[in-house]
């Protein structure tokens, strides 16, 4: 089995390990899961840690409602201060990438007219993933495991209706492994290309600077960015990022603890924040 589908498969049993452990809570045992799951326990330990790199007691720590108001108590990084101290550089962007550009404003006013998008479906940690890019670096990934295939292509075609869409996945396949941790990082890179309206490219620049295994909240975003009262207008912005992931909108939360909202489903925007906060601890 190779990496990205073993991973994959990684990620469909944790899917409903997940589900379980939030119907049954904490105090699910290991024995249990792994009957529900139908596999024998020390199967299911493997499988789960090789994923998560925690045990699924501790997991289940991390996927408790109260745990993004934990992180926001231990977590929490103002983007100012993760500037100042240059943490950007243990952060997701450094992990995987060295530079990323912005489509102009008036190339984006044309919805994309002239631009060629390509596209393939990759297995990633999270599911089923959509990846899309041009010539210059990726432009949009989708996670397809809530919203189904169809539905995902959609989303992501629909952002600009005048480009011409191809499908290349072999073109795309080395960014995309590296972005999902399987590929030759020292022989590969994975660029971005923005394509948002200005406003947007500031909130998702600003999203850039939070390191892996910490999180911020809408309004310190808002603050970062000069616009401390456009708090809702950030949110929507988070919300519209295309390149999830790499461009780290599951890590903004409400101030009040809450989740929030996620496009492509919170099951995933906990399960990425989880295994972000376990990878981090280990």
């Amino acid at each position: 089995m190779n990496a990205p589908i073993e991973r994959n498969y990684h990620y469909q049993v944790m899917r409903r390990a997940i589900d379980l452990i939030d119907a049954g809570g904490e105090d699910m045992t290991l024995d249990a899961l792994a009957r529900q799951m139908q596999m024998s326990p020390a199967h299911f330990q493997r499988l789960f840690s090789s994923w998560a790199g925690v045990s699924p007691k501790r997991y289940q720590q991390y996927l408790t409602l109260g745990h993004a108001k934990a992180m926001l108590e231990r977590n929490f990084t103002t983007l100012e201060t993760a500037d100042a101290a240059g943490l950007s550089g243990t952060g997701r962007l450094h992990d995987l990438f060295l530079r990323w550009e912005a489509m102009s404003p008036g190339d984006y006013a044309r919805k994309g007219r002239g631009l060629r998008i390509y596209w393939g479906w990759f297995d990633s940690p999270f599911g089923l993933a959509l990846v899309m890019g041009t010539q210059k670096g990726l432009c949009g990934i989708g996670f397809a495991g809530e919203m189904g295939e169809e539905a995902t292509m959609q989303d992501l075609v629909s952002r600009w209706p005048d480009a011409a869409f191809v499908e290349d996945p072999m073109m795309l396949r080395p960014w995309a492994l590296t972005a999902f941790g399987a590929g030759d990082q020292a022989a590969e890179v994975t660029p971005l290309y923005l394509i948002g309206a200005p406003f947007q490219i500031k909130v998702w620049e600003a999203l850039l600077s939070i390191p892996s295994g910490q999180v911020t909240t809408y309004s310190e975003i808002a603050q970062a960015i000069g616009r401390p009262r456009a708090v809702r207008a950030v949110g929507t912005a988070v919300g519209r990022n295309p390149i999830s992931l790499l461009i780290p909108c599951h890590r903004a939360l409400r101030k009040s603890g809450g989740l929030g909202g996620y496009h492509w489903g919170l099951p995933v925007k906990r399960s990425i924040l989880a295994w972000e906060a376990a990878r981090a601890e280990a």
